[in-house]
């Protein structure tokens, strides 16, 4: 079946790929507000927990590595982290040669938080995918992988018509 999505040349609409655009959409609005509801009743936000998420992948980041990987302004860097330093999860230092610029980096709390996030993830993806064979698993991580890449770079015959939703909110 993914050989065959690799295979297709032109865009082609069906009725069964239009109810499985609509079902994309659905589970994203699910594991939307499952998330924001997770995180809420920890006392965190979305662009909050990412943060922390990016200190546990590199320990010590500048506010400005920070503010590239979440793709917000510095300012708005500087205020998640201005929370998490109140919290107690994140803590600030002086770079070592960059008198410019501030390391941050996760606290013994941060660091416990960040492993409840990582339990609550896992123990999601044990009750959403329980029953399903490794080969299944498979084919759609694949699928996954293919309709995410073709979001993130369309192939030029698969553009986005001007007028979908899509197109205006890119």
């Amino acid at each position: 079946m993914v050989k065959q999505l690799h295979n297709i040349r032109q865009s082609r609409s069906t009725p069964q790929s239009a109810t499985v655009l609509e079902r994309l959409f659905e589970l994203g609005v699910v594991l939307t507000a499952t998330m924001d509801a997770g995180l809420a009743e920890r006392g965190l936000t979305p662009a909050r927990a990412e943060l922390l998420w990016q200190l546990q992948r590199q320990p010590k980041r500048t506010q400005r590595e920070l503010s590239q990987l979440l793709r917000c302004t510095p300012r708005n860097v500087t205020d998640l982290v201005d929370t998490l330093e109140t919290s107690g999860l994140v803590a600030r230092e002086p770079h070592p040669t960059d008198r410019r610029a501030t390391l941050v980096s996760l606290t013994r709390r941060g660091k416990s938080e960040v492993a409840r996030m990582h339990a609550g993830s896992q123990a999601l993806a044990g009750t959403l995918f329980a029953g399903l064979s490794p080969a299944d698993l498979s084919t759609f991580e694949a699928v996954l992988d293919l309709v995410l890449t073709r979001l993130v770079k369309p192939a030029p015959s698969a553009q986005l018509p001007s007028g979908s939703r899509l197109a205006m909110d890119a």
